[in-house]
């Protein structure tokens, strides 16, 4: 499908998603499909600090040749005494906003013995290493550390010259980071080995980060959260039957953050340097049956691959799969849909679902034998509605078999009504089953028009969606999948239908909850191009496209998914090189799915009639509501949407107006404000961000960023603030006040909110600005019942009001066509006097797993939130039970994620109740001295 044609094709598809979260399900069938994630022991490395000498002493000189002249620029001859060389410094800006190159130079000291290293803390952009005209390493990304190893390049009697050649993109940019000779490398380890001793050692269960139980330090990357990380081990052992040998073996690694490297008895299977795509190894070799196997496997979380928080170890699932030599491959059940677009009536007609499978055996296992694959389709109720049969002969290493089946009146999946399908397939030898997968799925269309904007079913929806990062408190990236549920459904009672994956696929999970619960997605890929094993040359520019077929053949079943996403704001985005990545990319998604458009997220570059623009299915624009017209002027048949919008930065509860640059809000303590007037410059308010879009009808939607706030990036202050300010949520889930603005516009029922709190004691008779947030036609405001005036609602808009201070009770009431349809009020309360706990589930799975959020509030005697209240909150659970961490939506606060107390913030904090892998009930109670006590019991049952 190319740009030029004006319509997105009728798709319709299915889901690979359970009917309860992926972690509780049975297996069906003779296929083994084996939860990995209790009994892990553990053991994070120490920082490594390696000795060396700092490089100090720099010249450097503009050239923007670049590496065309590195033959003579990087050669130890070159003369840098001339005026065009200039002395310079770690951290010194050269480039000044300029798009080039610059070399630095040093003369390195002379050594005892040959160093064994260069280290690199931060260099800005890009940098390629030359010592004594040798190019030692070239490496991409800004502002994270990489080595270049030195090897036979050092002369031990010197001189040894080092040249690096920094590459500048934008903004500033030079060597940002110390440089140190390194003369010792890191601790070998024996870990690996199954003899090896790990009983100091403790156990942990998955998913499991480790970088989050961390402290927070000024000497942390404060774009990562302040945290420093580390390498750690993970090792579990495991006993496999005598009866499985023959059989297939795998295991299945949904996510490791990163750069693991996996052994099996001592046997390395394999190494995955990417923390965010799934992978799986065949271990039927290496296992040893009818007696223990050693699984152990090293994670280094040093390296980074985004620009947010990104934890580090085995923080998704692990599975082990036990199946037939001839089964059904990984990812290899593929289920599409096709059925005309549904009218005006919503009603569908008949459905023809094309199965695919692919069968594969392992090398050296000659099939013998009548095969048949049998695919059945069971509907919402539990009623087979369809079925096939087809027999196949296996040669070689697979076979593919691809069926029809009708489905006569498909219920369809919606935002709605997302109902679900299940795919039971089965593999047959000579009669006999020996293979069996399930595959859950969905029946809907959508639809893409450059005029009229994105349709699911034949009816318009414009997308309301946020983009998220995959962190939460306590357990940092290892979201256990009840809190997945949880976040989605917070974002859908705001109103929102559409979720970004941000900047990285998710785990399967998150998905599934997007399935269940009537969420639509843009599914997104981390690299442009190479994945990081397969590296781009000059002669193959997209050598390794494995990362974004993974992600696809994993993803590609599920109905929640309406596009799929490339990358996000790619330097080169406008460029004819990007193009051909891109090109690359594209091919490779419509070989491996073909029912969704392509799409990537650019903040530039699309007026490029020679960049990424020319090849996507769907344009994507990021903070940039002016070139909505102009792009849909000039590529009228080109369908375009939002792709990240807003970036308004807010603190819940603040309300401060100290004026730092173009925010607002307390400089001192690093707070901006709550008011929807923070943003940053390159970005829009909410309503300045949605309106735009709103108005337009050939702009399918808008992915506002962020739902939540996250670790890492933060905005404007930097540390000791340790998160964004970004999310519409804080940290904890609380919402903010512009969650009631997308509410308004986003929602279907009547809304009214006021913001501040009315507790302002000390500024009586003093103005204090008054927001409402709503959706009627008219906002009244009364103080203690004595009007202060009305108000029309502008659409997509808000009203103001400057009201003298006075205690008493401030509301807002709410008209439509004269009919009072909403009411808010914020009221003067009195002094902290007890504490109030609520959850929205007090039953637990006894998995190990399984949390469910506490909300805690501080209250006055009457039961009223204090909106200034800042007790420490101290926690105790007793029972089948643990604390799993605990946090508050103060992106300053530097007390830890994971312990048995916290202080509130504007009121509130939250605590995490997690289940045990034993049965029984439990009982939380909070507590501060000279407050009342809460309680909340809680049951954890069986799977």
């Amino acid at each position: 499908m190319t740009k030029h044609q004006t319509l997105l094709p009728l798709l319709a598809l299915a889901a690979v998603l359970p009917f309860a979260p992926r972690v509780h399900a049975a297996p069906a069938g003779p296929r083994e499909h084996i939860l990995f994630d209790a009994d892990w022991r553990f053991h994070q490395n120490a920082p490594v600090v390696p000795e060396g000498t700092p490089i100090t002493a720099w010249r450097w000189h503009m050239d923007n040749d670049g590496a065309t002249d590195a033959g003579s620029m990087a050669a130890g001859s070159v003369d840098t005494s001339g005026a065009d060389w200039k002395d310079g410094a770690i951290g010194q800006d050269t480039f000044h906003g300029a798009v080039g190159y610059t070399w630095f130079r040093a003369v390195l000291p002379k050594l005892a013995k040959p160093p064994r290293a260069l280290q690199f803390a931060s260099v800005d952009d890009n940098a390629t290493v030359y010592l004594n005209g040798v190019k030692l390493t070239h490496h991409e990304g800004w502002d994270e550390a990489f080595e270049a190893p030195i090897g036979a390049a050092w002369h031990a009697d010197g001189p040894n010259i080092l040249a690096v050649l920094v590459e500048n993109t934008a903004g500033g940019g030079g060597i940002t980071g110390p440089v140190t000779l390194a003369t010792r490398g890191p601790v070998v380890s024996d870990s690996a080995l199954p003899l090896s001793d790990d009983r100091s050692w403790r156990t942990v269960h998955l998913p499991h980060d480790y970088v989050i139980e961390g402290k927070f330090s000024p000497k942390g990357d404060a774009s990562h959260g302040s945290l420093i990380p580390t390498g750690a081990w993970y090792r579990k052992t495991f006993t496999l039957p005598v009866a499985d040998k023959g059989k297939a073996l795998w295991l299945d690694f949904d996510g490791i953050y990163r750069d693991s490297i996996v052994y099996l008895n001592g046997v390395k299977l394999g190494e995955h340097l990417c923390g965010y795509t799934p992978f799986h190894y065949d271990i039927s070799q290496a296992a040893h049956y009818g007696a223990a196997n050693v699984l152990a496997i090293q994670t280094n979380a040093q390296k980074q691959e985004g620009w947010w928080y990104e934890g580090g170890g085995i923080y998704r699932h692990v599975w082990l799969n036990v199946a037939s030599p001839v089964h059904i491959a990984p990812w290899g059940s593929f289920v599409t849909a096709k059925l005309p677009e549904p009218g005006a009536d919503g009603g569908a007609s008949a459905a023809t679902v094309t199965v695919k499978t692919a069968l594969t055996q392992p090398d050296g296992f000659a099939a013998s034998g009548a095969y048949t694959v049998t695919a059945r389709i069971v509907d919402p109720s539990g009623k087979v509605v369809g079925e096939a049969s087809t027999p196949f002969t296996m040669s070689g290493a697979g076979e593919d078999v691809a069926q029809r089946i009708t489905v006569a009146r498909p219920s369809l999946w919606s935002i709605e009504t997302p109902n679900l399908y299940r795919l039971r397939t089965e593999v047959r030898q000579d009669g006999r089953v020996v293979d069996t997968t399930d595959t859950p799925f969905g029946i809907r269309t959508i639809r893409f028009d450059a005029e009229k904007g994105f349709f699911l079913n034949g009816k318009s929806v414009k997308i309301q969606g946020t983009c998220n990062h995959q962190d939460f408190i306590g357990v940092g990236v290892a979201i256990p999948d009840s809190v997945l549920t949880w976040r989605v459904k917070k974002l859908k009672e705001m109103g929102a239908n559409a979720y970004r994956m941000s900047h990285n696929p998710p785990t399967a999970e998150l998905i599934d909850a997007c399935d269940r619960l009537g969420m639509l997605v843009m599914d997104e890929n981390r690299h442009l191009g190479d994945t990081e094993a397969g590296k781009a040359s000059a002669n193959t520019p997209y050598a390794d496209l494995h990362e974004v077929e993974s992600m696809v053949l994993r993803d590609r079943n599920h109905p929640s998914i309406i596009m799929w996403s490339m990358c996000n704001e790619e330097g080169i985005q406008g460029s004819p090189h990007a193009a051909d990545i891109f090109r690359a990319m594209k091919a490779t998604v419509d070989k491996a799915d073909g029912t969704r458009p392509v799409t990537c997220a650019m903040n530039g570059g699309y007026d490029s009639l020679v960049g990424i623009s020319s090849v996507e299915d769907l344009q994507g624009i990021n903070y940039n509501p002016g070139a909505y017209d102009r792009f849909h002027k000039a590529h009228p048949t080109q369908p375009l949407y939002g792709s990240e919008t807003a970036s308004a930065v807010s603190a819940r509860g603040v309300y401060d107006w100290k004026p730092f640059d173009r925010y607002f809000g307390d400089q001192e303590k690093h707070f901006v404000n709550a008011y929807d007037v923070n943003a940053p410059p390159w970005a829009q308010t909410a309503e300045n961000a949605w309106r735009p879009i709103a108005e337009r009808a050939y702009v399918a939607g808008g992915y506002v960023w962020t739902g939540f706030d996250y670790k890492g990036e933060p905005t404007p202050f930097g540390y000791p603030e340790i998160n964004s300010n970004f999310g519409i949520m804080d940290m904890c889930g609380f919402p903010k006040d512009s969650y009631y603005y997308y509410q308004a516009w986003w929602g279907n029922k009547p809304v009214v909110h006021l913001l501040p709190h009315w507790n302002w004691a000390g500024q009586e008779g003093q103005p204090i600005k008054v927001w409402a947030f709503g959706n009627g036609d008219r906002v009244e405001l009364s103080l203690n019942g004595k009007s202060v005036g009305t108000m029309d609602m502008p659409k997509w808009g808000h009203v103001e009001f400057s009201v003298p201070y006075a205690a008493g009770t401030l509301e807002a009431r709410s008209y439509v066509a004269g009919k009072l349809v909403a009411t808010d009020k914020v009221e003067t309360v009195g002094a902290p006097s007890a504490l109030r706990l609520t959850t929205d589930r007090a039953r637990l799975t006894a998995d190990g797993e399984d949390i469910t959020m506490v909300a805690v509030e501080v209250v006055d005697a009457k039961g009223r939130v204090v909106p200034t209240a800042d007790n420490v909150v101290s926690f105790a659970l007793s029972g089948a039970g643990q604390l799993r961490g605990v946090g508050n939506g103060d992106p300053t606060c530097l007390e830890p994620d994971q312990a048995s107390k916290r202080s509130a913030f504007k009121g509130k904090c939250m605590v995490l109740v997690g289940a045990t892998e034993h049965k029984g009930a439990m009982q939380l109670t909070a507590s501060v001295p000279g407050l009342k006590s809460a309680s909340l019991l809680f049951e954890a049952s069986g799977q």
